[in-house]
Parts: C-alpha cells; structure tokens; sequence
C-alpha cells in the first residue's frame, strides 16, 4: 500500500507544478489510484482548435503539462478541432470571432501538427479531429445536445454575461463552442481535459455533459496563462510581445534574454521540459545571488532554442548573441536590402526615416522618426538622433535599430 500512497504522492507533484487549479483533487487523486492498480492509463484530453498558421510561446503551457502526463504514462489525446475552429472559441472574446474557411483551417492543421510535435510525443499520442463526430451529428440529435444546458447557465461565462450587459451581439453559434467541446469530452470519455485559465467554464461544461450522458465526469486541470516578454499583458502576436517557437534560433535567444527577471522561474517552469528539482535549484540560486539573472536567462534562451532545433542550433544562437550584443560585433549573417536608384535623391542621398521604412526596419517613416528620436538607430556604427537627418547611401553600409534588427544596404 505505501507503494501505492508513494507513486500516487509522486504524480501529484508532478501535475500540480504549475497548474493553477485542479477541478476537483480528490476525484484525481481517485482515478490516479485507479490507474495504478489497474495498470491502465488515463485518458488526458487537449483540444486545439487551428484559427491561426504558428504558435507561439504561451500556447505551450498546456502542451508541457501534457508531455509531463505523458510521461507519467497516461494516454495523451490531441483534438484538432477542424470543427470546432469553424466558430471559433469565444474565450475572452468581447465581439463575434470571424468564421474560417475549409481551406484556412486545413492549411493551419498541418502546421499545428509540426509544431505541436516539437513539444509532446507525437508517436504516443492519439491525434484526432473533432469534425469526425461532430460534423456526423444530426440536427434532431445537436438539438438533444442544447436541451441538455439553458442559457442562464451559458450567461454564467464572464465574457458572455459582460457582452450581454454591454449590448454588444452574442451569436447563438457562440453558445454551442462550449457544448461541442464538452461533447468531445463525451465521445473520448476523456478522464482528465487540459486547458488555460481562461477555458475554465469549457472544461466544466465537459464535465456536466459527462454526468448528462452517464459517463464519469472528467477532472479539469488548468495552466495559468503566460506573461509576455513586457511581463504585463499575456503573451500575443497582436500585442507583440510573443516569442514564435517557430522564430529563427537567434530570434528566439534575443528575445529570451529581453524578459524581465521576475518571469525567469515562471517561463523555467511553466514552458521548458526541466525538473522541478532542477527549477527548484535555480529558484534558490537566484534567491542567494549565487546565479546571476542574466545567466539564468542564458540556459532559459538555450533550453528554448534546443527544444525547437536542437542543441547545436541552442550553441550558435548563443556565440552569436554573445558577439553581437556583448562584444559589439555584427551578426553573422544580415539581411540584405537592395535599393533603386529611383529611392534615392539625385544626390544620392535619402530621408533617414524613409530608409528604415523601405529596408523593413521600420512600419512606416512615423515608426522610423519615433526610433530615430529614442536613440535607437545607427548608421555603420553611428547612433543618429535627427530625425530629419539625410543619409548618403553607399553600398554594404549596415543600418541597425535597437539590439536585434539589422540591414545590410546594397544598390
């Protein structure tokens, strides 16, 4: 029995690190003891639905708790919801999302797989796309299936009951996301469901439609949801404070190394495969001043660059970092931009904001001013902070803004 009590205690560990809230424990701590004795895995649900071609950083968070479960030897059960995607979740959504097309969502469910396998193991899970079912439900039998909530309890959901006190539209569609994700936890018989904080009333709705149907309701572990490298405002693409794990290796170090120092033990935990003893040990170090943060960033950035390519691409992310940004040197490789004559004056000169805009480095002259004045740009080594300053163009001369953007200029 202490063997038992010993292998149960060890799995809790492991999923609670990190997890925010685990609905409820004590039917977890029931099925993990099921699974033990029967020697039989549970079945660990995530959904993904693909409304968007690349992931980025924060949407790991789940895939590492999933991996972790993984290997703890449960049965890890990757829903792409090619269905579901057509409407798209309305989690924090404060207006109607924009339906996809057949064609978007498959073009985006071939990239989810790529990526998504460089974080769980793909050849231990079961990948399977909720259309299958869903898309095979009759209208007699999707009507059943809405019988089975009211909309009082739909208006429960904060972003629901916020867009219905604001006047602002709620599509009836809208309400059958959560059914159709909770009706997959029915078809799977899913014993435990994976999601970010902000999915919380899904994965309850997984768990009535269960009871509905008479099946075991699963237990739901939530993931908090990442901070961005403003360590503010969750991780976006819209927001642009994301790291792609599909971003160039060096890409991916530079921008690691950007984060404040009060996330460095959040994002060892919550998106790197380390122990928790390992994190623990950092944590400490960090504590008692016997770990330098910018250190601890420096194995942060090489766990995340070796993750998605590699241990040798992790080694030369970091010489390159180290060259650029603490020798001063220039990277390696620069992106080339040619320029026409046409862009130039006759004098062969042209407008410094104009430059940043046409080699990229900049969204626009008004973007290009705004680096100019904040002393972020310099021309072949030299910070330039006119913003009305006229450049002689000369080919090969490398123009820089902030640590991380260069071009190389060639006529």
């Amino acid at each position: 029995m202490s063997l038992l009590v010993n292998e149960i205690d060890r799995q809790l560990r492991i999923i609670n690190s990190g997890a925010a809230e685990i609905i409820p424990q004590g039917e977890l701590v029931k099925k993990l003891e099921r699974s033990i004795k029967e020697k039989t895995p549970l079945k660990v649900k995530l959904g993904m639905d693909p409304t968007a071609p690349d992931i980025h950083l924060g949407h790991t968070v789940v895939l590492h708790k999933m991996r972790q479960l993984q290997e703890l030897g449960h049965e890890a059960v990757l829903i792409l919801g090619d269905f579901t995607g057509r409407i798209g979740d309305p989690s924090g959504r404060s207006e109607t999302r924009r339906q996809l097309t057949d064609g978007e969502i498959k073009k985006n469910v071939a990239t989810y797989k790529q990526q998504v396998g460089k974080i769980i193991d793909l050849e231990r899970a079961r990948l399977v796309y909720n259309s299958s079912w869903l898309g095979a439900l009759t209208f007699s039998e999707v009507i059943a299936l809405a019988a089975k909530y009211t909309v009082a309890r739909m208006l429960e959901r904060d972003d629901f009951e916020r867009r219905y006190k604001d006047g602002i539209p709620i599509g009836i569609h809208e309400f059958m996301y959560p059914l159709m994700q909770g009706y997959d936890s029915v078809v799977l018989k899913a014993d435990i469901e994976l999601g970010g904080t902000d999915q919380k009333f899904n994965l309850m709705v997984g768990r009535d439609l269960q009871r509905e149907f008479g099946y075991e309701p699963q237990v739901a572990i939530t993931m908090p949801i990442l901070e961005g490298l403003d360590g503010v405002q969750k991780m976006s693409k819209s927001l642009g404070n994301y790291i792609g794990i599909s971003e160039p290796p060096g890409e991916i170090y530079g921008k690691a190394m950007s984060i404040t120092d009060q996330l460095i033990v959040r994002y060892f935990q919550l998106v790197t495969p380390l122990t928790n003893e390992e994190i623990e040990k950092i944590k400490d170090q960090l504590a008692a001043g016997k770990l330098h943060p910018r250190d601890a960033k420096m194995r942060l950035a090489r766990e995340l660059v070796a993750m998605f390519y590699g241990n040798d691409a992790a080694q030369d992310a970091e010489q390159e970092f180290i060259a650029v940004f603490q020798k001063g040197e220039l990277p390696a490789e620069l992106p080339v931009v040619r320029l026409s004559a046409e862009e130039l004056s006759d004098d062969g000169a042209i407008w410094l904001p104009k430059l940043l805009a046409a080699a990229g480095l900049a969204n626009g002259t008004s973007a290009g001013k705004r680096f100019i004045t904040q002393g972020a740009v310099r021309v072949d080594g030299e910070r330039i902070t006119d913003c009305e300053c006229r450049v002689l163009v000369c080919s090969g001369m490398v123009i820089q803004v902030g640590k991380r953007k260069f071009a190389r200029i060639i006529l």
